[in-house]
């Protein structure tokens, strides 16, 4: 059973479908019903289980009522994928303390109150598994971090400082929750191609609880950047979701508190 924020688009919903195809039950989130219900569709076309919880990861509220979504729906917790996001840049100078305070508030004030509000239910099933002689099988944290939170970017201070403080969390809960054979790991991501790095000449805009938010890369920065890239192009969606999936498969039942880069060489 796998939580995935923000997968109604782009990396999160190839991730929320890959997770699926592999046969887990997913709960998908998006802030809008149309995408998070296009999703949950197209899993069951596929096959598999899955259901929406909308709403924005930064609600009081949403963390509870997310997780007890997955229990009711489908018994547990499994995996969860902290992706929700997006990016407000600015040079510091110009940068507003909003900016700056919803910036960290969706990329690490969110995945912490997720985490917190699973504790508990990761916890009394390990117990209960433990009192019945069970093994107690490998459950799974994937945090989305960025090579901007290892490495920095000009324009982006509260994205950067929000995606470095998200690897000092995984590798917190990952000597945290060891104890449960919870594997915590982080995704770093370099350019990968959704709306938000759209390649485009003219304003590209998103809406977010109500604010405009400019997306989108102007061609020549976007050359710019890919030509420090070794494989020399953007990576796609299905791309990042791959790197999630190593971290949520079996296999990696050992890797834990680590991030892995993927960023085509960049």
């Amino acid at each position: 059973m796998a939580l995935v924020s923000g997968s109604g688009r782009g990396i999160g919903r190839a991730v929320a479908e890959k997770l699926a195809a592999e046969g887990a039950r997913v709960v998908v989130n998006d802030l809008d019903d149309a995408p998070a219900k296009e999703v949950v569709a197209a899993i069951e076309a596929a096959g598999g289980e899955a259901v929406a919880v909308v709403g924005s990861v930064t609600d009081p509220d949403f963390a509870d009522r997310y997780v007890t979504t997955a229990v009711d729906a489908f018994g547990g917790v499994d995996i969860i994928v902290n992706n929700a996001g997006y990016t407000w840049d600015n040079v510091i100078q110009k940068m507003t303390d909003q900016q700056f305070d919803d910036i960290l508030d969706v990329h690490l004030r969110a995945p912490f109150r997720i985490l917190r509000a699973a504790q508990p239910v990761i916890s009394a099933a390990v117990k209960k598994e433990r009192a019945q002689g069970l093994a107690v099988p490998a459950r799974k944290v994937v945090n989305t971090s960025s090579t901007s939170g290892l490495y920095g970017n000009p324009g982006q201070v509260n994205y950067s400082t929000a995606k470095a403080g998200l690897v000092g969390m995984t590798k917190t809960l990952a000597k945290e929750w060891g104890r449960y054979n919870v594997t915590v790991n982080a995704v770093a991501y370099g350019v990968i191609e959704t709306r938000l790095t759209t390649v485009t000449t003219e304003e590209q805009t998103i809406d977010v609880d109500g604010r405009t938010i400019k997306v989108g890369i102007n061609p020549a920065v976007h050359e710019q950047a890919t030509a420090q890239i070794a494989l020399g192009r953007a990576g796609t969606a299905e791309e990042a979701a791959g790197a999630v999936y190593l971290l949520c498969a079996p296999e990696s039942s050992y890797i834990t508190g680590q991030v892995l880069v993927c960023s085509g060489g960049l």
